[in-house]
């Protein structure tokens, strides 16, 4: 199993050289080869080319037996078909047994979003007098006001920020860089955090860097933290309500599109590249509209 484990070193450098993908979706591809890869172990089989499609439906009944979702599945046998395909393009092995392989279709699930009623109630808890408070404000005001991913968020630096146009410079999925911009009271939010907060916070902390939001050490916050900050925020406003950090980027699109913004310009600033991915919040706009016309018309 050596050499299989070199081949995906050489994988994980051309995604992260060539595809130029983040880190975390690069995460996500290693655990699904070496999930695959101890499937392997467990047939006693030593080479990817002795895969064969059986061995690949026994590993579909096996994902399916640990209750993986569909989404899951179709995304592990993506990453084995792309890693196929990079050894077959590297002339290391010369078939691909996960082409014959269909995914499975993706649960069409509504995403979730905050109501406006909800949202101001997160931004009335914080206290705005502390660094902490400060910084989780504007953490609130740029995930909402802008729609980016978490990812993209614990990336921004000072220098993306430009306060005289009111944009930010975000790199998102693969390198991909756009221009997102951002309302006064991100700005007002932002501004008194890099101005007050932000100093307090970096003050503990040796480390020089540049990045616009940071734990309570003064270190760049992580997707984790993130994630902590908000759920401590949920728990001090209401203890029915559950919130994970991408639901705030679901309400940002749902509440565009409920004003009538056009599907092509959520689809910009949301960074899809895809039309259909953005989509999916047209159910979510149908099911408001349809519980404005039961509420109001006179023959519903």
């Amino acid at each position: 199993m050596t050499i299989v484990k070199n081949y995906l070193n050489l994988f994980i450098e051309y995604l992260q050289i060539e595809k130029n993908y983040s880190k975390y979706t690069i995460v996500n591809y290693s655990k699904d080869i070496e999930d695959f890869f101890s499937f392997m172990r467990e047939q006693a089989i030593l080479q990817l080319d002795e895969i064969t499609y059986n061995d690949i439906r026994l590993y579909l009944t096996q994902l399916h037996t640990r209750k993986y979702s569909r989404k899951t599945i179709s995304r592990k046998i993506s990453t084995l078909r792309s890693f196929y395909r990079f050894l077959i393009r590297e002339e290391i092995l010369a078939d691909n047994p996960f082409k014959l392989v269909s995914l499975p279709k993706k649960e069409q699930k509504i995403p979730q979003f905050l109501y406006e009623e909800e949202m101001k109630l997160l931004f009335s808890v914080s206290d705005c007098q502390t660094p902490l408070g400060q910084r989780n404000q504007a953490l609130i005001e740029v995930l909402y006001g802008t729609g980016i991913r978490v990812s993209e968020c614990c990336e921004i630096k000072i220098s993306d920020i430009d306060f005289f146009i009111g944009t930010i410079l975000v790199t998102g999925k693969g390198g991909k860089q756009r221009y997102i911009p951002f309302g006064s009271l991100a700005q007002d939010a932002i501004e008194r955090y890099i101005s007050d907060g932000r100093k307090a916070l970096l003050s503990k902390t040796k480390d020089d860097h540049s990045y616009l939001f940071v734990n309570h050490r003064g270190k760049a916050l992580t997707d984790r933290g993130v994630r902590h900050i908000l759920n401590k925020m949920i728990k001090n406003v209401s203890s029915i309500l559950h919130i994970h950090p991408h639901m705030l980027r679901h309400t940002f699109a749902t509440h565009l599109l409920n004003e009538g913004a056009d599907l092509r310009s959520v689809q910009e600033l949301l960074g899809h590249a895809h039309l259909s991915s953005t989509q999916v919040y047209t159910h979510v706009t149908k099911e408001h509209l349809k519980k404005i016309y039961m509420s109001h018309h006179p023959r519903a």
